[in-house]
């Protein structure tokens, strides 16, 4: 590319490209690459933009892949990249910014050409291309090491082990990106990959000590947040032959007219410049810990290699909190400690996206450890909230991103003390819930409302049936612990049947909910019990139905008891006065009356063979909202693309 490089329509032409496409072999002592490495752009600011740098570097590919052959340039280039990478971390504290932008720009090189490789070609013939020397046409190297895995073990001790710093910030972007191209393998698939080169570099071999490490680090990135240096960081000088200034790294693209090339890649997803979903998107404001998140994702859902567990899955599912001083057990490999604290934190502020919600899905389904911290927690609110927002705000999030809410609520409420608690904590003035205003609820009662608001909104819509039984599931094991209802949560309870008299399941599961409450906690619901005397004739046509006959008995003994005893006391009466009455009442009411059902739990758990479902929605994601990778939507296998 060079310093003098301008513009992306420029690149097929540029001169460095050429040569390094071309048929003329390349040492790798020549200085020719500290040239190819000094190179500067305008930023991408569109996806036209985007399309075009795609199209700029299938031209130099098709080149390359006809005469790499003879030339075996790929594998210099890999070879000097990799040279570099031994000296990084001493550039990093030696503040060397020349060193660790030419670095991060030969890893751009290396990452644009090793996307187009793997869309074109099977892994075979691109494990070949590293192969290749500069000797007789076809020859390759005899030796043993193999350059493309030494390849991605570079990546993932860059991405471990190098000190994140103003000046190694965006090169950690591009390390995490070039893993996520090195996977994408996957999505020129229709099928879901069970034996992959890439899985079996990952799942064993000199990469596989690194398994705990990689992850924790992915972790903490996404913990921490870091942004983004600011503007002007640290400028290079301008070069003498007319280039524009070369910035190591740049968050304010659109005020500046030449920056790194990838920088400009990233940071055009802030700006709203590609894609049809990553346009739509509040702003990043950590490309590191998104890119990191999304690469965690990849990795924790690799499938399980015929003998080998996925080690990725066994270091989420089985890391500790760092103020557990248990010991590990010795049968359980590649696990760590992480502050829990933070992590909690974290997920309870990124629930926005798809990401961080399929995270937060993983670990309280996988990781007991997790799930139990967060179960104790005393603020729960914090992290439930915002997964009712989701729900609530069901017509602006896609499918599988309710799902996940919907089955994190599904798991939450598996655990009795869980569902106690969230009578207890009280909230004011919901703002985004905008049916009612609510000055004053509990969140077990705002949680009763958005759950049943996304039934209807279901019922009345997608009519997806998975949908409204695991919202159903989650009211189902709440109900028995039922308590101080809010009077507009117990009408929305009652009222629920009425519309939706068609759905015989919804309202006999919607009756065996009233009926576990009475029979549990009739004493802590006097709302409840106010709101079903309030539409007793909305019962009538219950009783002589056949599926309803048994689980009626006991709604019908309540009423009955009840409305027996404010007819005892006379007409006119206020709300208050019924309320009383009621509270009176249910010290009286013979409990042995009331007939005793199975209690009702249901626990969530995971179809077979997940994989078919978590491997297309996380490349989704990824296709979605990684930053600074495109890929052309027609060459997209795994799942059906928009043209857009």
């Amino acid at each position: 590319m060079g310093s003098n490089s301008s513009k992306i329509s420029d690149l097929p032409k540029n001169e460095y490209l050429k040569r390094l496409s071309g048929p003329e072999s390349i040492s790798e002592n020549d200085p020719f690459w500290n040239q190819l490495f000094s190179f500067s752009f305008p930023a991408p600011t569109s996806s036209t933009e985007l399309k075009l740098l795609e199209e700029a570097t299938v031209s130099v590919c098709k080149s390359l892949v006809e005469n790499n052959p003879r030339t075996g340039n790929l594998g210099a280039l890999t070879k000097v990249f990799l040279s570099r990478t031994r000296e990084l971390r001493l550039s990093a504290e030696c503040q060397n910014h020349i060193f660790i932008w030419q670095t991060h720009n030969a890893l751009f090189i290396i990452c644009c050409l090793l996307k187009v490789f793997i869309c074109e070609m099977s892994e075979e013939e691109l494990q070949l291309h590293f192969t290749y020397e500069e000797k007789s046409p076809g020859s390759y190297s005899s030796d043993s090491e193999d350059l493309l895995e030494e390849l991605l073990c570079s990546l993932i001790q860059l991405i471990t082990d190098t000190p994140l710093l103003d000046i190694t910030y965006e090169i950690s972007v591009e390390a995490i990106s070039a893993m996520v191209v090195f996977l994408s393998c996957q999505l020129f698939h229709k099928e879901v990959l069970r034996q992959s080169i890439s899985h079996k570099y990952l799942m064993q071999g000199p990469c596989l000590p690194y398994t705990s490490k990689l992850v924790k680090t992915l972790l903490y990135n996404f913990i921490r947040q870091e942004k983004p240096p600011p503007p002007g960081t640290h400028i290079f000088p301008q070069q003498s032959d007319g280039g524009g200034l070369l910035y190591g790294l740049a968050s304010g693209v659109a005020k500046e007219n030449a920056i790194p090339l990838s920088a400009g890649l990233w940071t055009v997803f802030t700006l709203g410049g590609a894609g049809s979903k990553a346009a739509a998107s509040p702003e990043l404001t950590s490309p590191l810990a998104n890119q990191s998140l999304l690469l965690l994702l990849v990795l924790v859902n690799l499938t399980d290699a015929p003998d080998i567990p996925n080690p990725y899955r066994q270091a989420v599912t089985s890391f500790k909190n760092t103020q557990d001083s248990s010991p590990f057990p010795s049968s359980v490999p590649h696990t760590f400690q992480i502050n829990f604290n933070s992590l909690y934190t974290a997920l309870c502020e990124q629930q926005t996206s798809d990401q961080a919600t399929l995270l937060l899905y993983t670990l309280l389904h996988q990781n007991g450890n997790v799930r139990t911290y967060m179960l104790a927690r005393t603020d729960m609110e914090n992290l439930v909230l915002p997964i009712l927002e989701i729900l609530y705000h069901v017509e602006e999030r896609s499918s599988h991103h309710v799902y996940m809410a919907l089955i994190i609520l599904l798991i939450l409420t598996e655990d009795d003390g869980f569902n106690r608690s969230i009578h207890e904590v009280i909230l004011k003035n919901i703002t985004w819930y905008s049916e009612r205003v609510l000055t004053e609820i509990s969140l077990g009662s705002l949680l009763i409302l958005v759950v049943i608001r996304t039934i209807q909104y279901n019922m009345t819509r997608t009519r997806d049936k998975y949908l409204h039984t695991n919202c159903l599931a989650a009211l189902a094991n709440m109900s028995a612990q039922f308590r101080s209802l809010h009077q507009y949560a117990a009408q929305r309870i009652i009222s629920f049947a009425q519309d939706l008299s068609v759905i015989e399941e919804v309202i006999r599961m919607m009756l065996e909910i009233i009926n576990s409450c009475l029979t549990n906690s009739l004493h802590h619901n006097p709302n409840l019990v106010y709101a079903l005397l309030y539409k007793r004739d909305l019962f009538e046509q219950f009783r002589t139905h056949p599926s309803f006959q048994d689980i009626m008995q006991n709604i019908d003994l309540v009423i009955s008891f009840f409305s027996s005893r404010l007819l005892q006391a006379g007409a006119e009466l206020s709300v208050e006065r019924v309320l009383e009455i009621i509270k009176q009442g249910v010290v009286a009411l013979p409990k042995d009356r009331l007939k005793k059902f199975p209690e009702l739990k249901f626990k969530y758990v995971e179809e077979e063979q997940p994989e078919e479902f978590f491997i297309p929605y996380v490349w989704s994601l990824v296709y979605n909202s990684a930053v600074g990778l495109y890929w052309n939507p027609q060459d997209i296998q795994l799942f059906a693309m928009d043209s857009d």
